[in-house]
């Protein structure tokens, strides 16, 4: 898939590395404060106090700022997310794991990113392909989890399993962060339970 990075412009020195993160955080902060409606390219000039054509020359359109937006934002959660699923090496670790990645969903204006950027995927295949890039990574960590802890478990059943274990975690934030519902102490214990059901296939517990 091409990188975001890719497709935008901008100077590579350290001024203009600088000023292009400065650009992708107030878009940032318009997405959380605000709502995807309110991200404009004119919204994000008068905010960086710059002119339009400055800020294409960074990011030429929307999209490309929106794509932005989520890469960078896709990679902190990745990098994070790495190194949880490779240390996770017992039974009891694999609880903390999903109760990790739960803790996740208490950040609320990581959440309302995720929330305003699925919207805009709906509408926008440039931001569609680059979700579907950003949990196919996830689902083959995921993936690699499930076979070192269950190494004869067939193929088939590790990819579904991380396929619904993503599903599981991700669609738990719309009803854990206040949007569609609030924690629970019992949802949640049941919830724990079923992601570790996931990464631990019945024939190899």
């Amino acid at each position: 898939m091409t990188t975001p990075e890719a497709r935008s412009r901008g100077p590579r020195t350290s001024k203009g590395t600088r000023r292009r993160t400065e650009l992708l955080d107030i878009a940032e902060r318009i997405l959380i404060e605000s709502g995807h409606g309110e991200l404009t390219m004119r919204a994000v000039a008068t905010a960086g106090e710059i002119r339009l054509g400055h800020l294409q020359y960074y990011f030429p359109g929307r999209s490309e700022l929106v794509v932005a937006v989520l890469n960078r934002t896709l990679e902190r959660s990745l990098r994070r997310l790495a190194p949880i699923l490779a240390c996770a090496d017992s039974a009891e670790p694999l609880s903390d794991l999903v109760r990790t990645l739960l803790a996740e969903q208490d950040d609320h204006g990581l959440v309302r990113i995720y929330t305003e950027i699925w919207a805009l995927a709906a509408r926008d295949e440039s931001i569609a392909e680059a979700v579907r890039g950003y949990y196919g990574t996830y689902q083959e960590h995921v993936a690699d989890l499930i076979r070192d802890h269950n190494p004869r478990t067939p193929e088939a059943v590790c990819r579904t399993n991380a396929r619904l274990f993503t599903a599981l975690i991700e669609g738990a934030a719309l009803f854990r962060s206040g949007i569609a519902g609030s924690p629970d102490p019992d949802t949640d214990k049941a919830l724990v339970a079923t992601a570790v059901g996931l990464l631990t296939p019945a024939q190899d517990r």
